[in-house]
C-alpha cells in the first residue's frame, strides 16, 4: 500500500549488488526513477526510468568500472495519492569495496 526502498544487498559489495523496492497499487502506473550518485552528488547511472506496474522490484547494479567508496541511490516516483505535483523520494547509502 506504500512505496518502499530497501537497503541494497550485499552491502558492502564488490562489484555488484541488488537494490529492491516496492511500487504500491494506487490505481495508476507511476513513473519510477532509480538513480545512483557518487558522494559528491554527481549522477553515476540511471537504473530505472519508466512507468511501472505495482509490485516488488529488484535491480542489479554492477559497479566494476567505479572506484571504491560510498555511493547513494535514490528512488523517486509519482504519488497519485497526494497532489499531482508531489512525488515519493527515498535515499540510501551503499559502499563499494574493491
Amino acid at each position: 500500500k506504500e512505496y518502499a526502498l530497501e537497503q541494497n544487498f550485499p552491502n558492502p559489495f564488490n562489484p555488484s549488488t541488488k537494490i529492491r523496492y516496492t511500487v504500491p497499487d494506487l490505481g495508476t502506473n507511476p513513473q519510477v526513477m532509480l538513480k545512483v550518485y557518487d558522494i559528491l552528488g554527481n549522477e553515476i547511472e540511471t537504473l530505472v526510468n519508466e512507468k511501472q506496474m505495482p509490485g516488488y522490484k529488484e535491480v542489479d547494479f554492477n559497479a566494476k568500472r567505479l572506484a571504491s567508496g560510498v555511493y547513494i541511490y535514490r528512488l523517486t516516483a509519482d504519488d497519485p495519492s497526494k497532489n499531482s505535483n508531489q512525488v515519493f523520494v527515498s535515499v540510501k547509502k551503499m559502499m563499494l569495496i574493491k
